[in-house]
């Protein structure tokens, strides 16, 4: 048998089936075996792999071994003359296997070699070509020389930055994530070493070959895409911990003689261990940090304009009243998730604002002898609501992370590459998705020849060569390729170019459960759950949404209403803004609801509007996402996710879609 290719996996299914399926496209043609090795995931891994991969040699392991220990068990079985140690967060061109066992049948002497390995947003993954952590190279890295003079041979070894990627040359070692060696390499220094559990053992194995006095070697011919950290992600394993031991042991291990380099590497090795974990704690504080300090900021200006000075209040309730406020507000922002899940969301951090005041206000009628103002209560409100949403904005711009950047209101600016059936059925199911959606632009074809088609009224934008000028145009921020669509080394080709543009490269399995990004998975089909609590029908909930419809409905009432009776009365003709406002009279009854399942759906005997969906609604979200082709499992599911999902800061931002949509359709029409 020429190749034994060993996985190790664990808790990413959706990876590892994209893995698997790129793997078995470059083994085409080549005697070969594919074994994973699963340390004991809970995901469903290993029902997936003998479900679909049934071809597949599986290790079961009872417990998480570690990464060496389970490439060692992966090696003992494997029969191949070459063996392939490769993570299962990655994906193989069709001839990535071919390029690298002609290479080393080719150079006798090259015991060990890696490829080039892109990040998913098509950049260079720099440990795929290193220098070894000698004293001076752990040095420089330490103190950032590095960093600061990466193309300067002498500052630059621990990546080897100076070196053209583009070029294949010896290096010292390559990437733990794709590592093709001989057989007989493997046998001769010994498998992996299982002191080391994670991080480091890569780096010791290469070490012991060029020992023994074999070459390594970077071959820039082929290229993968590593989605790096994935199982980290997906444990409870502290990785800043793991990595700063497994540096310790290689220095241990491999630098011991001379105690004055020893003492300074371990030195070193924990300074930057310290500082990563303040900066790992600071970047999760950060936010609740900025918040506290434009809370109580916007309090003091509120005192400043309504007085006409700082610190008007008695000087005892200053602990109070800086203390107070900043914890109700950033106690809501948590509970509308802006500190995990939505962390520069502008929208729902307004949301969350305004929920955050309606308490604060109400906690000023049974605290007396803190309620000095409401006035500066209400100026606070007010700058906070531009002012917290105002620096997620610009955090969001200065980051211009792919996650956040050119992103509407509706979603996030979508490519579809691929319109086979497989693309088709993407877009059905993009478009049945309402938490953290896609704003679906068009398709990408292989081929020019369909340009200026549509596919279930999506327009087919360009192609494959020109899909560059197609993002820039259309502002595109993610790009999801159908894997059945195109061969893995032209997606690769299309990732590779796209370096220098802020999007997100995505992907789909030939399965269309998942989509595979840079920083996360959507799930696209829903599990079915029993005996679910839907906010809609909690008493809380209910009562805040009628105070919410209550208010804006009231403030519609006063300042919008009498205009467009006035309209109506001089003119024939409502707009669809018009014929909403209308229906404010029965929201403020309680017939209706600002935001809810639409009243139309009432007339057919097979879109029945449910129980659990609450009162109908001037709007909501069929009503934003309504098609002439939606079907009742669309439907179905757009009420589901209201029902289950309801709150304030959702209402608000459907308000904000509404009146947006509404905007762009009277512009076109008008």
């Amino acid at each position: 048998m020429q190749v034994s290719v060993i996985i190790v996996n664990y808790n990413v299914r959706a990876f590892l089936e994209n893995s698997l399926n790129s793997v078995m496209k470059a083994l085409a043609g080549i005697d070969g075996e594919i074994i994973v090795v699963d340390n004991a995931s809970d995901d469903g891994s290993i029902e997936m792999v003998r479900q679909k991969f049934p071809q597949v040699k599986l290790i079961v392991n009872d417990n998480n071994v570690g990464f060496a220990a389970a490439n060692n068990a992966g090696i003992r079985i494997a029969k191949g003359d070459y063996l392939l140690l490769l993570n299962p967060d990655t994906i193989l061109q069709e001839n990535t296997i071919t390029i690298m066992l002609n290479f080393l049948e080719s150079n006798k002497d090259v015991g060990l070699a890696g490829c080039k390995i892109l990040n998913p947003d098509g950049t260079l993954q720099l440990a795929c070509r290193r220098s070894f952590p000698t004293p001076w190279v752990a040095f420089t890295k330490i103190i950032g020389l590095s960093a600061l003079f990466p193309k300067i041979p002498l500052f630059g070894k621990y990546n080897l930055e100076y070196l053209a990627p583009d070029k294949s040359y010896e290096v010292d070692a390559v990437s733990g994530s794709f590592m093709f060696l001989q057989r007989k390499v493997a046998e001769e220094v010994g498998g992996l070493d299982e002191q080391f559990f994670m991080y480091g053992e890569d780096l010791d194995w290469c070490y012991r070959i060029k020992k023994a006095g074999w070459k390594i070697f970077y071959v820039h011919k082929t290229q993968v895409i590593h989605y790096k950290g994935e199982s980290v992600r997906r444990s409870n394993i502290d990785e800043v911990k793991l990595f700063y031991e497994a540096m310790r042991l290689f220095v241990k291990k491999h630098f011991s003689k001379g105690l004055i380099s020893t003492g300074l590497l371990s030195f070193g090795i924990a300074a930057r261990e310290f500082a990563a974990s303040i900066s790992k704690s600071i970047r999760q504080l950060q936010a609740p940090i900025l918040d506290f300090i434009f809370v109580n900021l916007s309090l003091l200006i509120g005192e400043y304009l309504w007085f006409g000075e700082i610190l008007h209040f008695p000087s005892h309730a200053y602990p109070i009243i800086f203390i107070i406020p900043a914890f109700i507000i950033i106690g809501s922002m948590y509970f509308f998730g802006i500190y995990t899940k939505r962390k520069l969301s502008a929208t729902h951090a307004s949301g969350s604002v305004i929920f955050g005041y309606i308490i604060l206000s109400a906690l000023t009628f049974f605290f007396k002898q803190y309620g000095f103002s409401r006035m500066v209560v209400v100026i606070s409100g007010v700058l906070n609501f531009f002012l917290l949403p105002g620096w997620r904005l610009m955090a969001r711009a200065i980051l211009k992370s792919p996650e956040h950047q050119k992103r509407s209101l509706f979603g996030r600016r979508t490519l579809i590459v691929g319109v086979d059936r497989k693309g088709e059925e993407l877009l059905r199911k993009l478009r049945t998705r309402v938490d953290d959606g896609y704003e679906v632009l068009g398709f990408i074809d292989l081929s020019r020849k369909n340009i200026g088609d549509k596919i279930s009224g999506v327009e087919i934008l360009g192609s494959i060569d020109n899909i560059g000028k197609v993002i820039e145009e259309k502002r595109v921020s993610e790009v999801i390729f159908s894997t059945d669509s195109l061969p893995y080394a032209d997606i690769l080709t299309v990732i590779a170019r796209g370096t220098n543009r802020a999007v997100n490269f995505r992907m789909v399995p030939s399965s269309l459960d998942v989509i595979i990004g840079k920083t996360h998975i959507d799930e696209l089909d829903d599990i079915p759950l029993v005996d679910i609590d839907y906010n809609i029908n909690k008493t809380s909930r209910r009562i805040l949404k009628r105070i919410f419809d209550m208010t804006i409905a009231g403030i519609l009432l006063l300042f919008v209403y009498p205009f467009v009776i006035i309209k109506n009365k001089s003119s024939a003709r409502l707009g669809r803004f018009g014929k909403k406002i209308i229906l404010i009279p029965d929201v403020m009854k309680g017939v209706l609801s600002l935001v809810g399942p639409p009243s139309y759906l009432s007339r057919s005997d097979d879109n029945k509007v449910h129980e659990y969906c609450g009162k109908y609604g001037l709007t909501g979200l069929v009503q934003l996402n309504y098609r002439n082709d939606l079907t009742n499992e669309e439907i179905e599911k757009y009420n589901l996710y209201y029902a289950k999902n309801q709150s304030l800061v959702l209402d608000l931002e459907i308000l904000i879609k509404t009146i947006i949509m509404i905007m762009k359709k009277e512009n076109i029409d008008g």
